[in-house]
């Protein structure tokens, strides 16, 4: 049986939005951008304790339940959205059942996965269905932090360039108080590095420790240890559309110690908002023989600036302003430039690419 707090749809302006695994750390920054741009969020979620208490803090909003392994639960959760977007892990779970809903009712996917092989999964699964073609609709996975940020700053820096040797993407955190979620999606890798070379996207066992070194960023960070082949989804998202030979990783060694803190506490809040206090800086590097091009994006809180982007990707997607429909990623879908300009970032800096 559905349990839901359906209200009648009277007023509304613009489309409803479902979120699925609402009660979640970055669901309810997606939730509140929702919300503060005039959208109307449905919240779906399994546990009915946390759906109402998520539903609680937005008096109005409504809810319903719904489970990955009951696809009539699903079907019922999005029932009269124009998107889902999915919030919910292990992404392994929730993310091709969701998928096969949004099929069925015939409305766009977006997902927030930094799970590396389920990104690649869903890309192979469903970029050559036939089903997303015919239903005329989006599949957005990893519209996160990794996956769409370094993705989009990627395909302003190639700018005219057909093609690169090479692209580095440089993540610098001060600090990382990780969700429970993150600390599950690494536990899931089990060593596992996704890389990629040669023109080709590969999986390693992680049987040997991954290269180190460092890297100059800019301010405030200048110059840290980093490791290499940190692997993000945003070697799985370049990788789809635009042509290069290779892509490097980098993350900075300090937040590695909280990463792997048994003791964590996840993100605290230090606003209003309930971002954190934690600084990121991204620098991207493509070169060409020996020409470089260099562009950045330093904020606040990995998981609070996810809400921005996965909300105004769905926004764009949803009012048309995408350059294709079908199993996309934000570089390749979007105007990088005009959308990395809408996003909350302390700086932004993209050169002359």
């Amino acid at each position: 049986m559905i349990e839901t707090n359906d209200r009648p749809d009277h007023g509304r302006e613009k489309p409803v939005v479902a979120v699925f695994g609402a009660y979640g750390h970055t669901a309810r920054f997606v939730t509140a951008e929702l919300l503060e741009r005039g959208w109307t969020p449905v919240l779906s979620g399994r546990d009915a304790a946390k759906l109402e208490a998520a539903a609680a803090a937005h008096p109005g909003v409504e809810w319903r339940i719904a489970s990955a392994d009951v696809p009539a639960s699903l079907d019922r959760a999005i029932a009269g959205a124009a998107a889902v977007i999915n919030c919910a892990g292990p992404f392994g779970d929730t993310a091709p059942p969701l998928i096969e809903a949004a099929l069925r009712a015939g409305i766009h996917y977006l997902d927030v996965t930094g799970e590396t092989l389920v990104a690649i999964n869903t890309f192979d699964t469903y970029r050559d269905d036939p089903r997303v073609k015919e239903a005329g609709i989006v599949v957005a996975p990893v519209m996160a932090f990794y996956g769409a940020l370094g993705d989009l700053l990627a395909t302003v820096a190639m700018g005219d360039w057909p093609a690169a040797d090479e692209i580095s993407i440089a993540v610098a955190l001060d600090s990382w108080h990780p969700t429970r979620g993150t600390l599950l999606a690494g536990a899931r890798r089990a060593g596992r590095r996704v890389v990629f070379s040669d023109h080709h996207l590969q999986v390693l066992a992680g049987d040997e420790p991954p290269p180190t070194g460092t890297w100059t960023f800019s301010d405030p960070f200048g110059t840290q240890d980093v490791v290499g082949q940190f692997s993000t989804t945003d070697v799985i998202t370049i990788s789809r559309h635009l042509d290069t030979a290779r892509i490097d990783t980098f993350l900075n060694v300090a937040p590695l110690k909280d990463l792997s803190d048994p003791e964590t506490k996840g993100p605290q809040a230090a606003d209003a908002s309930g971002r954190s206090a934690q600084v990121f800086l991204v620098e991207v590097v493509v070169r060409r023989g020996d020409e470089e091009r260099r562009v950045s994006a330093r904020g606040r809180d990995i998981y609070a600036v996810t809400a921005p982007i996965v909300v105004e990707a769905t926004e764009r997607i949803l009012t048309g302003r995408t350059r294709a429909a079908g199993v996309v990623t934000a570089g390749e879908i979007f105007d990088a430039e005009d959308f990395l300009r809408s996003l909350p970032l302390d700086e932004l800096s993209l050169g002359d690419g």
